[in-house]
């Protein structure tokens, strides 16, 4: 069996997979504060120790011990930022560790989460073989006028470059939507990966040409709490004029902006779509514009579209904000069929006569993992 962990600052969500079965699935929230441990859809259970990741770790595999956690072979790891060297999965060793912690400066707020669900599993599960999926390594195959900045060649040449993220998610689409529509996906595709982090990749034949989020998953369409695209000068001017720290600037654009920032409410869609509270609907309405432009824009990196697909936690849920898009983008072609996108699992929801196809799947992050780890590491290992 494969275990997938895949570790947030506060929470580790796993997946155990037997081959291609799920055994169980679930997370562990809270941690340090009120941790409860999440399991196949059952009633939250609160954990009276866990306090850092180890202990999640701990209670987590307390839970599966039944499934005869024995059988595991191999951990695989959701690590958001592999840097330049990373294109695809690694076995981790000393020098991959290495490498990991050497690209903490350039995702400070992700990559001491993946580190320490590492650490986790290689002291609770000794000698087991663990496997580091990079959510930028999707992203190495675009071409380099799509990793650029306009920034002095050396600088580029040292990291400062666009990465892009979600890579996992935007893998498991590629491949969902290969099995599903073989035609539309060998061609100019457009994957909105709608959650708390929001970002867009444009896709040729599956891979990736361009994508929203760049140097950071700042960039691009707003998040729960994260601005999103916004004028460099903004930052210098708070620092410059504003007294701001350096420090402050981060928490503000990274941690009190986007959604949250906007509506002054919450950073929860769902209770923004269900709200009519003005400031509500204006970051609904400033989603829904943001999403539009990018979608021109890698219309336009792709030189023309052929298929929409949208996922994560709200592109899969949110019928009237994937209604609100396609409406916006009908000078593209676009033809919403709203019962279809009405329908509770919708796949495909654009009309017969629409020129671009739009289709909405669910995108499954740890299989990816474990279909990565699992081909690292043979059974017969």
């Amino acid at each position: 069996m494969i275990l997938t962990l895949n570790t947030g600052s506060s929470s580790i969500k796993f997946a155990l997979f037997d081959g291609d079965a799920v055994r169980a699935a679930g997370q562990v929230d809270a941690i340090g504060v009120a941790p409860e441990l999440r399991l196949d859809g059952a009633a939250p259970q609160p954990l009276a120790a866990a306090s850092t990741h180890a202990d999640a770790l701990a209670a987590i595999l307390a839970a599966l011990q039944p499934l005869g956690i024995e059988r595991v072979r191999a951990v695989g790891h959701r690590i958001v930022h592999g840097g330049t060297r990373f294109d695809g999965p690694a076995l981790i060793d000393a020098e991959v560790l290495a490498a990991i912690e050497a690209l903490l400066p350039l995702a400070p707020l992700h990559q001491p989460h993946g580190l320490a669900g590492i650490r986790a599993a290689s002291a609770a599960l000794p000698g087991l073989p663990q496997v580091a999926c990079f959510d930028t390594a999707f992203h190495r195959t675009m071409p380099d006028v799509n990793q650029r900045f306009a920034l002095p060649a050396a600088l580029f040449a040292r990291g400062f470059r666009r990465y892009g993220f979600h890579g996992l998610s935007y893998e498991s689409i590629a491949a969902q939507f290969a099995a599903a529509a073989p035609a539309l996906a060998r061609g100019r595709v457009v994957v909105a990966h709608l959650g708390n982090g929001a970002s867009m990749c444009g896709m040729a034949d599956g891979r990736s040409v361009a994508t929203t989020m760049s140097f950071s998953p700042l960039d691009g369409l707003p998040s729960g709490t994260r601005c999103g695209r916004i004028d460099a000068a903004v930052a210098l001017h708070l620092i410059a004029r504003e007294g701001c720290s350096a420090a402050e600037v981060e928490d503000l654009l990274t941690r009190r902006s986007g959604w949250l920032g906007m509506s002054g409410l919450t950073s929860d869609m769902r209770t923004l779509l269900a709200s009519e509270a003005p400031a509500a609907k204006l970051t609904i309405d400033y989603l829904v514009e943001q999403i539009l432009r990018e979608l021109a824009g890698l219309a336009a990196a792709l030189r023309g579209l052929d298929a929409l697909v949208f996922t994560g936690g709200i592109g899969e849920n949110a019928a009237v904000l994937r209604a609100r898009v396609l409406e916006g983008a009908a000078w593209l072609g676009l033809r919403l069929d709203a019962p279809a996108n009405e329908a509770k699992r919708p796949e495909r929801i654009s009309r017969a006569d629409s020129a671009v196809a739009a289709w909405v799947l669910r995108t499954d992050e740890e299989r990816v993992i474990a279909q990565h780890t699992a081909a690292l590491v043979p059974a017969t290992s």
